[in-house]
């Protein structure tokens, strides 16, 4: 597929739930968000078919998000299902890490080889207070086990004004003994409530300059091709150190991803409204040839980039919705 500006879409990021065990200060209220109810999630039927679709039509990459993806079960059957589709050659995972450990010994046998983890904090208390839930130890057990079973892992930090912003140095220290990329992300509206600050800081700009403080080697590397991240190394570090500027936006116009939401929305933009249901399309009685027609229609009138689609919303409706329901 090749959007209406000659961008190649070979990516779908799909959310198989809304659910989630932690309650992320940049992702949900604290008092969390009304879940949707079993019936308006997708199937792993109807998520298996449209996978099979979206092979036929060139998409190659799958990454499971949720929510958090093993808060629902039978999930690991899924993806052994999804793993031996035809065209599909690399399944990636986003994952709070709370319930996965266990899970890792069995990942490269179904084409798992690499896994963002999200964790925004070293410290422990400051990671409750951030999750507003006591898993820690969990999460590092899941970074242990990654690391053991040789899985590329990138470590998801967003940085919050007032919250985190003295985790950003201890983080990128990890990278000095561990061969992990930790990623710095802009915090972003996605949160059930809308922006959090009057006044926005920080942006990936003033995060390299503050790592740049404590390590004046940090040099940049070159991006792989439809990277969302800017990335760079320290010398002597094993490791290396990202920053993805998801409030800003500056890495649109390669970008070469869909996502599918835990209701069978298709999104061309994190930051749009959505496009149309395919789970309704295919409730409805709509072959695959339909489907696929749908999805090209779709992508044929993307946005150029995040900010037009924020502007095309529906009814210019304010960005709200929180992350866990879009699987952004």
């Amino acid at each position: 597929m090749i959007d209406n500006h000659g961008r190649r879409v070979n990516y779908v990021r799909l959310a198989v739930t809304d659910r989630c065990n932690l309650r992320c200060f940049y992702c949900m209220p604290e008092e969390g968000i009304e879940f949707l109810p079993r019936q308006a999630l997708m199937t792993y039927e109807e998520m298996e078919r449209l996978l099979r679709v979206l092979a036929d039509m060139g998409v190659d990459k799958v990454r499971l998000t949720g929510g958090e993806p093993f808060v629902r079960r039978d999930m690991m059957s899924f993806i052994e299902k999804i793993a031996a589709i035809d065209g599909i050659k690399k399944i990636a995972l986003t994952t709070n890490g709370t319930l996965t450990a266990p899970l890792v010994k069995d990942f490269k046998r179904l084409k798992i080889n690499s896994v963002n983890l999200s964790l925004d904090s070293l410290d422990e208390q400051r990671f409750f207070e951030v999750t507003r839930r006591h898993e820690f130890k969990n999460v590092m057990r899941t970074l242990d086990a990654l690391l053991e079973h040789e899985i590329e892992v990138k470590i998801n930090s967003v940085v919050m004004q007032g919250q985190n912003e003295q985790d950003i140095l201890p983080m990128v220290q990890m990278t000095k003994n561990l061969p992990v990329n930790v990623r710095f992300i802009e915090e972003m509206p996605f949160n059930g409530e809308g922006q959090h600050y009057e006044k926005w800081v920080w942006d990936f700009r003033r995060i390299l300059d503050h790592i740049r403080t404590a390590y004046p080697s940090l040099r940049k590397l070159p991006d792989p091709p439809d990277s969302t991240s800017y990335n760079y190394a320290i010398d002597g570090h094993q490791g290396t150190v990202g920053v993805i500027a998801a409030y800003s936006r500056t890495f649109c116009g390669t970008c070469n991803r869909i996502r599918i939401t835990p209701q069978g929305l298709l999104k061309t933009c994190l930051y749009d409204s959505g496009v149309f249901n395919v789970r309704d399309l295919m409730r409805e009685g709509a072959s695959d040839a339909n489907l696929g027609a749908a999805i090209s229609d779709a992508v044929a009138h993307r946005a150029k980039d995040g900010h037009e689609a924020e502007q095309n919303r529906f009814a210019g409706s304010p960005v709200r919705e929180s992350m866990t329901t879009i699987g952004g």
